[in-house]
């Protein structure tokens, strides 16, 4: 993947040495904080592998001054709705807390929208916590429709 500057901002695949400011990133507000733990478990660099080696996955960071600031998870999902067409899902998007507000996470999700068409993607999509009214707002500044109840179910 080719690295992409977008106003003085690099989006590019996250590399090994970026999962602890990532994990620091999902960890940074009151839903990770009771879900992430310390950010050298061992377990976050075995999943970042298994992103990494994944043709479909890609952990994406935004950088600024040579500091990751923003994270985002696209993931391609093949299905044979829609003649077939791939979906982009995106997930786990964080801004670090000191550029929140400065729209970084609207340049993220247009540039993961351009990347999903740029594969031929026929729909981006992505969840939200119920309790995340400010990201509904957002995601809904940018086009996207609660169109679908999600459910999930967690696994112990």
């Amino acid at each position: 993947m080719e690295s992409h500057y977008v106003l003085s901002l690099l989006f590019r695949q996250a590399r090994a040495e970026d999962v602890p400011a990532i994990v620091a990133m999902l960890a940074d507000d009151p839903l990770g904080a009771a879900r992430e733990g310390d950010p050298g478990d061992g377990r976050y660099l075995a999943a970042f592998e298994r992103i990494d080696a994944d043709p479909d996955d890609e952990l994406i960071v935004a950088e600024r001054d040579g500091k990751v600031v923003g994270t985002m998870q696209l993931t391609y999902l093949a299905g044979l709705s829609r003649l077939g067409s791939e979906r982009c899902q995106i997930e786990a998007v964080r801004v670090a807390a000191s550029t929140r507000g400065q729209g970084l996470g609207r340049k993220m999700i247009v540039w993961a929208i351009g990347r999903a068409r740029a594969r031929g993607c026929a729909m981006v999509q992505l969840t939200s916590d119920k309790s995340r009214t400010d990201a509904h707002r957002f995601y809904d500044s940018l086009g996207f429709t609660d169109s679908h109840v999600g459910y999930k179910l967690k696994l112990d």
